[in-house]
């Protein structure tokens, strides 16, 4: 079974002819975003090697993947992200500073320190909380898509994870009940070509992810996850398609880990540096911005201007967010159950009088 990767724009920023028509606010927009997610990244692997944060997990080569999509959908619909989608954040208004007090899991962290860095997630703007067992939150994006044909929403629910994912059997779960049920879901897979150090070739014997899409009877779309036209074309027809009441759609984006898998992996351990030259070239932030610049929309003096603005705003986050003091003990055991248990209660006491640490015996 052979799946067209459905691609528009070049890697020297030229355009098909069969490309969308997107606004150039919008690719303005996302250009910036995109700008924003990767030097982020950088900066919080560099706070992780330095002692400063504890764990940091970079998008670098697959940015396009998130924004992209978010560009493609609307505000009221849910998404679901794995931990590589901080771009769906920052389309959304996520600022830098929410984002830091995040990842330093301070008293300003929207959970208060009770996930891992880079496990982030707003109820305000609709992205569901990051969680780190891969797959879990395929059967929930799922789940809520049917709420919303239940309740005759017009919206739909995105879940993001990479092609790991799919060899977990919440994927078939998942993926067969939004099927049965007509749900209005679209799975987005990234296939960045490795699940941690496992290289797909390791993965599947399927050509893919694409192809699953026959076995649940829906629609299997494969797309150059490095080109933004594509991505925005492809989620915003899976999105039409949803709320015509035809059920979901499985996407499979075509990108790269650029990085390694976390600031906890070693890549050179398992792959070949020249394989991650060749994928450089492919870069999709840099085919952007080529584009744009061919349109003249961009240029080096306005790019030169951003990288300082957006510089600046992430060093002044990260004084911030260091100077911000942790979450109260009592939030330990706070929002877990409707009324606190006497026995929390009892350990919070216990904890407290030995200073804030547990007691050694």
């Amino acid at each position: 079974m052979d799946f067209e990767t459905i691609s528009y724009l070049s890697c020297e920023g030229k355009l098909s002819s069969h490309a969308p028509d997107i606004p150039s606010t919008i690719l303005l927009k996302a250009y910036r975003v995109l700008m924003i997610t990767r030097l982020v990244d950088e900066r919080m692997i560099t706070l992780q090697r330095q002692g400063t944060i504890s764990f940091s997990l970079s998008s670098v080569g697959e940015e396009v993947c998130a924004v992209a999509s978010a560009a493609a959908l609307e505000f009221a619909d849910w998404m679901y992200p794995q931990y590589r989608e901080a771009g769906v954040m920052f389309w959304r208004g996520f600022t830098i500073q929410e984002f830091l007090h995040q990842m330093f899991g301070n008293a300003e962290d929207l959970i208060l320190g009770r996930q891992m860095p880079n496990h982030f997630g707003s109820r305000a703007l609709n992205v569901v909380q990051v969680s780190s067992p891969i797959g879990t939150k395929i059967p929930h994006a799922a789940g809520c898509a049917y709420a919303m044909k239940l309740q005759k929403e017009p919206t739909v629910a995105i879940c993001y994870f990479g092609e790991g994912a799919t060899s977990e059997g919440d994927f078939h779960v998942g993926v067969n009940f939004a099927a049965v049920r007509k749900a209005p879901a679209i799975f987005f897979c990234r296939n960045n070509g490795y699940a941690i150090s496992t290289p797909v070739s390791r993965q599947f014997a399927s050509d893919g992810v694409a192809p699953k899409a026959i076995g649940y009877g829906i629609p299997g779309f494969r797309v150059d996850g490095n080109d933004f036209f594509a991505v925005y074309a492809i989620v915003k027809k899976a999105r039409q398609h949803c709320l015509e009441g035809k059920g979901p759609v499985l996407i499979e984006a075509m990108t790269y880990r650029m990085g390694a898998h976390s600031t906890s992996d070693d890549p050179s351990l398992y792959r070949l540096d020249q394989e991650v030259e060749t994928w450089k070239t492919k870069c999709p932030i840099l085919r952007l911005r080529r584009y744009l610049t061919l349109q003249g929309l961009w240029n080096d003096k306005k790019e030169k201007e951003l990288i300082e603005e957006i510089s600046n705003e992430i060093s002044s986050a990260i004084a911030k967010a260091k100077d911000t003091a942790l979450p109260d003990l009592t939030s330990l055991i706070e929002h877990v159950y409707f009324e606190v248990p006497e026995e929390l209660k009892k350990q919070l006491r216990e904890i407290k009088e030995c200073g804030g640490s547990p007691c050694l015996s």
